[in-house]
């Protein structure tokens, strides 16, 4: 399987453009896959610069309903109108930040041809996997308390019933992608073992913990918290994008079981 960073937020390989964004490209035996689309085009251009072919992506998954994952939808399907693309139900709605920015997506995207809005758990072949309705609130993220929903004309705290994680399955090896992780990676974690009775074998995600000044003694807590329990799995970690400076405090902790990711970055697993 291989993994190619088209979009993360820090820059990598010379000529691609780093945004706050994500987007990741999968090369299975049986499909060619993408994760995201990052804020904007960047996506095409850093397809281009990397020797990534659009036009073959057979699958596109969208983790959640904001701009920063879905930004560069619309610029994918000009190129290739074919994919299938699989939306989780309310990822179109009206999400904000604290400083009243809209951050949905372009609703344009729920009129594309092949779009697929997905409730519950869908398998979508032998595999692909997606599920959400993870409920658990286990060492949930802090910079979650500055994404808001409108609801009857209020702002309230989103709950994130839009966001779904996509599971790779090849020759028995299972790799998670999770977006942002808004619902939190140890709850998602645990969401997975309720599914599939078993630990991922990789996680390719953001964590969410990421902040523009410097971090409370209680949001370090919660950030060595999360890596000590993730610590108790035998799963490898990949992130990067909305993480933040709290990937040098994981990585202190996780070392090698923790690869920060940036844009161009390649690997196979």
């Amino acid at each position: 399987m291989k993994i190619t960073i088209l979009v993360e937020n820090s820059e990598g390989v010379a000529g691609t453009k780093a945004e706050h964004g994500l987007s990741v490209y999968v090369e299975t035996a049986e499909h060619t896959i993408l994760s995201d689309t990052g804020a904007s085009d960047a996506v095409i251009n850093n397809a281009k610069v990397l020797g990534v072919d659009l036009k073959k992506v057979d699958t596109l998954v969208l983790s959640h309903g904001h701009y920063d994952h879905c930004g560069g939808v619309l610029p994918f399907a000009q190129i290739n109108p074919d994919a299938e693309i699989y939306i989780r139900r309310l990822a179109d709605g009206p999400y904000y930040d604290d400083e009243d920015k809209y951050i949905g997506i372009d609703k344009k995207i729920m009129d594309l041809p092949h779009l697929h809005i997905v409730d519950g758990d869908t398998q979508i072949d032998e595999g692909l996997f997606l599920f959400g309705d993870v409920t658990g609130r286990q060492f949930f993220p802090f910079g979650n308390k500055k994404i808001l929903k409108e609801v009857d004309g209020c702002r309230i705290e989103d709950t994130f019933e839009h966001e779904q994680s996509l599971v790779i399955t090849e020759e028995s090896k299972h790799v998670l992608i999770s977006g942002c992780a808004h619902c939190g990676i140890v709850n998602i974690m645990n969401r997975f073992r309720e599914l599939f009775g078993t630990n991922p074998d990789y996680v390719i995600t953001g964590f969410h913990l990421m902040k523009k000044t410097d971090y409370t003694e209680d949001e370090l807590q919660l950030i060595r918290g999360t890596a000590e329990e993730l610590l108790k799995t035998k799963t490898k970690f990949y992130s990067g994008h909305c993480t933040g400076d709290a990937g040098k405090y994981l990585k202190e902790i996780m070392q090698d079981r923790l690869t920060l990711m940036h844009t161009g970055m390649e690997f196979s697993l």
